[in-house]
């Protein structure tokens, strides 16, 4: 079992507080498409001939690219790999890009997954955000989508920001239970560095997040879900019973993943890859057939790290039977760090596997950090 992820780095427009790689300028489009096609080709023994269970187109926007030129790429990756008759083949996409043409011509590709970043249904916060799509086009993109024949959609929201009263924050939530999505994504707003939304805070601009606010949103949250029968089974995910995003499942669960296009990253369980994060260097290399990659092994210490981080995020826990695999005796070690998590009631046991409580959910990268090796 493995994964492909293909990264699209193209926008209409930057989102202020986005500093995933892209480019507004789609001038070179066709060239990039091209290098994609080489770098495919030049990966193709990445994943020792695994079956491909999951395509993920993300970016950037991928909703940009056009049913034939999603096409292209899918039959580049069903030449060269054994891909799963019920593969999961998700594309992300921006309401705005839904149209009823777009949608029919989706219907061809083999794309039968959406995740479509609405992020919000109000129209003051979506100009905060920069985003390019309006709030009527928000639940507008889900019900062409779904009247198209796709029903495995997902969508993003974003809580903790200062528009954002706890009372619009629920008629998000109430927004997106109406429109009968199976799954549903949810991010607290953060700021990163070299974006315009840090900008404007460094230069008093914008006021700092509120990270009381962000919490409480955040329990308010997962009350919502669980009121109407959503699984928490990631931080940042819920979904309906047996709706779980299964390229993402597969990255908390430490599965294979070949990351194709500039600033993707790959996994082989041994290894971790990066592509450089530059359109024109990427295209450079590609055009003399060279990876535009750099390659980190994992240490013993790495890999325990890496588990820890991505298992205790899931509700599937962390297996200390598999903490062990990595290294003998690891388990020990670890219970004895996690002592006081257990004396506050952020974690807890059940055979031998420990998970986050709900209240410990609001600490999870605190405690992942303290827990590491």
């Amino acid at each position: 079992m493995a994964g492909i992820y293909i990264h699209i780095p193209f926008c209409k427009q930057a989102c202020h507080y986005c500093d995933f790689h892209f480019s507004t300028s789609l001038k070179y489009k066709d060239d990039l498409l091209q290098a994609l096609i080489t770098e495919i080709k030049l990966q193709k023994n990445y994943l020792d001939g695994e079956t491909i269970h999951t395509i993920y187109f993300g970016g950037g926007t991928p909703s940009l690219l056009s049913g034939d030129e999603i096409s292209l790429i899918l039959g580049e990756i069903t030449k060269l790999h054994i891909v799963a008759a019920n593969a999961e083949i998700t594309l992300e996409a921006n309401p705005d890009d839904l149209h009823k043409a777009k949608l029919q011509s989706l219907r061809h590709t083999g794309i039968n997954r959406f995740s479509i970043g609405i992020q919000s249904f109000y129209d003051e916060d979506l100009r905060w955000m920069n985003r390019a799509h309006k709030a009527d086009e928000a639940g507008s993109s889900v019900k062409r989508a779904q009247d198209t024949g796709f029903e495995n959609i997902t969508i993003d929201l974003i809580y903790g920001y200062p528009l954002l009263t706890d009372a619009k924050w629920n008629d998000n939530l109430n927004q997106a239970f109406s429109l009968e999505v199976p799954h549903i994504s949810t991010y607290s707003m953060t700021v990163e560095p070299r974006t315009a939304l840090a900008s404007f805070i460094n230069k008093k601009k914008q006021p700092a997040m509120d990270d009381e606010q962000s919490a409480g949103q955040f329990v308010l949250l997962m009350d919502a879900m669980q009121k109407h029968n959503f699984e928490h089974y990631e931080i940042s995910n819920f979904c309906k019973p047996g709706h779980y995003s299964r390229h993402n499942s597969n990255y908390w669960k430490g599965v294979k993943y070949l990351g194709i296009g500039p600033s993707a990253h790959s996994f082989n369980q041994q290894t971790r890859q990066w592509n450089i994060a530059n359109n024109a260097k990427y295209l450079q290399a590609l055009a003399k057939l060279e990876l535009p990659a750099e390659t980190e092994v994992l240490t013993e210490k790495d890999r325990l790290n890496e588990y820890i981080m991505t298992s205790l995020r899931t509700s599937w826990g962390l297996d200390l039977d598999k903490l062990n695999t990595i290294a003998a005796a690891a388990a020990n070690e670890l219970k004895l760090s996690a002592q006081s998590h257990f004396e506050r009631g952020w974690i807890t046991q059940k055979d031998n596997i420990i998970y986050l409580t709900q209240t410990g959910k609001l600490y999870a990268d605190h405690i992942a950090a303290a827990l590491f090796f």
